[in-house]
């Protein structure tokens, strides 16, 4: 049975489609004269050249159908336009509701529009929306100045300033679109609803995403993956410069998603103006998904070591011809060339800049060419053009060579040349930078684009806590009026997920404490309890290397005194005594709360330096093993993990199990609200935590993930007719290896009935696709035995209420009752779902799915190919 194309499920009100929003065949506009809105809106509806009706109601405009009410419209229109006041939106909406349109766009104002949409069963795009725009439609229900041109960029904006200059802009550098659309306040339809349409339109070539406010964390995340699994994202989000964590966690969610982030208008054009004309090449480097060895060729020294300079300031690398390569290219072009990158062409030679570009674009070591014109005297900068076109169109072609960016510099001679290139569909610019900025946006979209869809290896990082012992002293926590832990009891928490602590011991008084540290060795460390005092060491509650039992008495002297002169109210819930740890790597991890994408984890370096330096980056929970490596490379103090010198290296994959172990805490107890883990000190024989804070959230507040967390708790055993016993439970990325074996073991014609294909095995993107699934919008049960699979079947909701199912079994275990079992799990599933529906498409030749199918209750009806029945079940209410 085939999948859909993408993932739906937004709980889309009864009536609406998405088509009525993006692809209507009728609109109206219903306006308010005495707005400003009113007459652009009309006069660029009415100019736009749709097709289709168009009426105006209420606001008489030539080249639109006139009518004096709804009543008075011939049908109901797929799309209204609504320039109202906001007083006139509710009532205007149930009215659309009752006639049967069921799409909206809001430009103005309109603060209920949530509730309103929710009451009238209209989905609307708003408020304050600069409107949607389909150029292949003719249709422009939007606030711009200008008609977009049909090409392959979508933008979702929120900003109607921002729209319009990217629209300025694509006049100007001949760019066209699918798709524009004003989200706007996103208080309704939003941007996930349009990146899923997006996501099922092979017309798309890029996305470009304008973002201030998301809606809901996890559908975007989910939506905007699914986007970019077939063509670039890239996304902006202006006014968080300098926030914190936020912007970080920004970053992080994007990349969940495999989104392409930029900053400000200039990168984010750039980003367009690359990614709507230029595909990467499709073949893998040596060194795997980086994209990043850049060529270089040039007609002028001077702006080629510009254009070197910014390569490398971004990240990049300088190709690096080999010499076989050299020799051809010295033959084919120069007659003495050494092989230098970048590649400058002898005085006169402009005109074969093109072919040193295509030359330089079959070479495996190059991922990207640059190729750079800069004035001359007595030459013909148009026919140096025209040969680049040329060359240009033909790199990159199938994926099978590196694609070509051009520099044009000037503007005088070169504006025009620059726009000859644009309007032949080659990626140019005004300077060396903004190219070499180009070409590092291919590398960085293919790399993200790579890490979503990665497989992880089958090795799984098994966490197994103790969650009564947390949830019993969260309970002992709140009864005690408090929200944040002291540090025993954080670091009890800590270990209970299996983080490795450092011996200590608390005692309430500091006779009690010297007997403590007489047990754990001395030196100690002597530390004051108290929730109170998340930062102790800022206000002298810690005392290092206490050598005997007198020092531990002197130094808690002296701390009860400086406390009682810094803050006389505490009252501390005694000591801690820890011994003393040897010097090591101090690192920072911890946990919060994002208003936007919800929980975050961050990894960095540690210690009282910690809050001043800048390493820390973030990744979202939950966390597995190939995500916790990742999240710790991405910092500068790993560069330090490997050792150096005299400081030995200490171990990666204890920090992996550290992090996921804290990232499994956030997903098991949504009540905490942040944790601090610093420091964790990492040494060559291992590592411990040194010191810990947490914080709940007041009672009934929970945190939210972005990503939904693997549902564990559905994983059930079952036996076979025979006896044999498998592991049911939900997919995982990390079953990515043994889908792909799996898949080779069933029969050629098992696939050619699972996939409507004859294939042997699935390509890893599938393979990604298939296994990193959204379980809140999608579920597949994979029976285990062993290591090995014998079967999975998977339900994909649809924007229906409905779900469409798919199975597949291992002929060594077919007839033994599983195949029964996987779709009663899937039946199950969808009904905690609320699902109304179960359907599926099978071959018509597929006799024994037919009878199986029909046998467990479902029934079966012809659908316009003849070579495909619809299985469906209707679920009760």
């Amino acid at each position: 049975m085939a999948l859909p194309v993408s993932l739906s499920g937004h709980g889309l009100k009864p009536g609406f489609r998405d088509t009525s929003l993006f692809a209507p065949r009728s609109v109206a506009l219903l306006a308010d004269p005495a707005l400003p809105a009113s007459p652009v809106l009309a006069r660029n509806l009415a100019a736009g050249g749709f097709k289709g009706p168009l009426h105006a109601v209420g606001h008489p405009w030539p080249g639109m159908a006139h009518a004096e009410g709804l009543e008075a419209l011939p049908a109901a229109p797929d799309l209204a336009v609504l320039s109202l006041p906001p007083a006139a939106i509710e009532r205007t909406m149930a009215a659309l509701g009752a006639r049967g349109c069921h799409a909206a766009v809001v430009p103005g104002p309109a603060p209920d529009l949530a509730t309103i949409c929710a009451r009238t069963g209209v989905r609307a795009l708003g408020d304050h929306s600069f409107g949607l725009c389909v150029p292949s439609l003719g249709l422009n229900a939007s606030l711009s100045h200008l008609m977009p041109r049909p090409g392959r960029l979508a933008l979702l904006c929120q900003s109607s300033a921002l729209a319009r200059a990217v629209i300025d802009w694509a006049e100007g550098e001949a760019v066209g679109f699918t798709l524009i659309a004003g989200i706007g306040t996103n208080l309704d339809y939003g941007f996930a609803g349009a990146l899923d349409w997006l996501a099922r339109d092979a017309a798309t070539g890029a996305i470009l995403l304008d973002l201030r406010r998301i809606k809901n964390r996890r559908l975007f995340i989910s939506s905007a993956r699914a986007a970019a699994r077939s063509r670039p994202v890239v996304a902006q989000r202006p006014g968080h410069a300098g926030r914190g964590a936020a912007d970080a966690v920004m970053g992080a969610a994007l990349r969940r998603a495999g989104v392409l982030r930029v900053q400000g208008l200039e990168d984010l054009l750039s980003a367009a103006e690359t990614l709507a004309r230029v595909k990467p090449s499709a073949r893998p480097g040596p060194d795997g998904q980086r994209g990043d060895r850049i060529a270089i060729v040039t007609n002028g020294y001077g702006p080629g070591q510009m254009a070197a300079d910014a390569a490398l300031r971004g990240g990049g690398r300088l190709a690096e011809i080999t010499p076989e390569a050299r020799s051809v290219l010295d033959l084919a072009l120069l007659g003495g060339w050494a092989g230098e990158n970048p590649l400058a062409l002898p005085m006169g030679q402009a005109h074969r800049l093109g072919e040193a570009a295509v030359l330089l674009s079959a070479l495996r070591e190059v991922d990207s060419v640059v190729a750079i014109h800069a004035p001359a005297p007595e030459e013909d900068p148009a026919l140096a053009a025209e040969n680049l076109a040329a060359a240009a169109a033909t790199a990159g072609r199938g994926g099978r060579s590196a694609p070509v960016l051009a520099a044009w510099l000037g503007q005088s001679v070169a504006g025009a040349q620059r726009r000859a290139l644009a309007e032949r569909g080659i990626a140019v610019f005004a300077t060396p930078e903004a190219a070499v900025q180009g070409a590092l946006h291919l590398a960085q979209d293919r790399r993200n684009r790579a890490a979503a869809a990665e497989l992880p290896p089958s090795e799984v990082l098994e966490v197994t806590p103790d969650r009564a012992r947390v949830a019993a002293l969260f309970r002992r926590v709140r009864e005690a009026g408090r929200l944040r832990l002291d540090e025993a009891e954080a670091l009890s928490v800590l270990e209970a997920y299996g983080l490795p602590i450092i011996p200590h011991r608390t005692a309430a008084t500091v006779e009690e404490a010297v007997e403590a540290a007489e047990a754990l060795g001395w030196p100690a460390v002597l530390k004051v309890l108290s929730p109170d005092l998340p930062a102790k060491t800022e206000v002298g509650a810690v005392a290092l290397n206490l050598a005997d039992a007198a020092a531990l008495r002197g130094a808690a002297e002296a701390m009860a005194a400086r406390l009682a002169r810094s803050s006389p109210g505490l009252v501390p819930h005694g000591w801690m005594v820890q011994r003393q740890s040897p010097r090591g790597r101090e690192l920072r991890l911890r946990t919060g709360d994002d208003p936007m994408f919800g929980p975050w984890i961050g990894f960095g370096t540690g210690g009282t330096a910690a809050g001043m330096e800048s390493d820390e980056a973030h990744d979202l929970p939950p966390l597995n093993r190939a995500l916790a490596l990742s999240l710790i490379a991405r910092t500068r103090v790993s560069r330090l993990l490997d050792g150096w010198r005299d400081h030995p290296a200490v171990s990666r994959e204890g920090l992996a199990e550290a992090l996921v172990g804290l990232s499994q805490l956030s997903v098991d107890f949504p009540e905490i609200a942040s944790v601090t883990v610093n420091p964790l000190v990492a040494r060559e024989d291992g590592m411990e935590v040194l010191d810990a804070d947490l914080a709940l959230r007041p009672e009934g507040e929970v945190g939210f993930l972005a990503i939904p967390p693997y549902p564990a708790e559905l994983a059930q055993p079952f036996t076979i007719r025979d006896g044999r016993q498998v592991l049911v439970r939900p997919i995982r990325p990390e079953d990515a290896e043994g889908v792909a074996a799996f898949v080779r073991r069933v029969s050629p014609e098992d696939l050619r009935y699972r996939f409507f294909n004859r294939l042997r095995e699935l390509p890893p993107a599938q393979i990604a696709r298939l296994t990193q699934i959204d379980y809140d919008r999608e579920m597949a049960f994979t029976a285990l035995d062993g290591e090995a699979i014998a079967g999975v079947s998977r339900l994909v909701l649809d924007q229906e209420g409905g779900g469409e199912f798919a199975i597949l079994i291992d002929g060594a275990w077919k007839r033994g009752g599983l195949a029964r079992h996987l779709m009663a799990r899937l039946v199950d599933w969808g009904r905690s779902r609320g699902l109304k529906r179960i359907s599926g498409q099978v071959l018509a030749d597929n006799t024994g799915m037919l009878r199986f199918v029909r046998v467990i209750g479902f029934e079966t009806r012809r659908t316009e190919d003849p070579e495909i029945l619809e299985a469906y079940l209707t679920l009760e209410e």
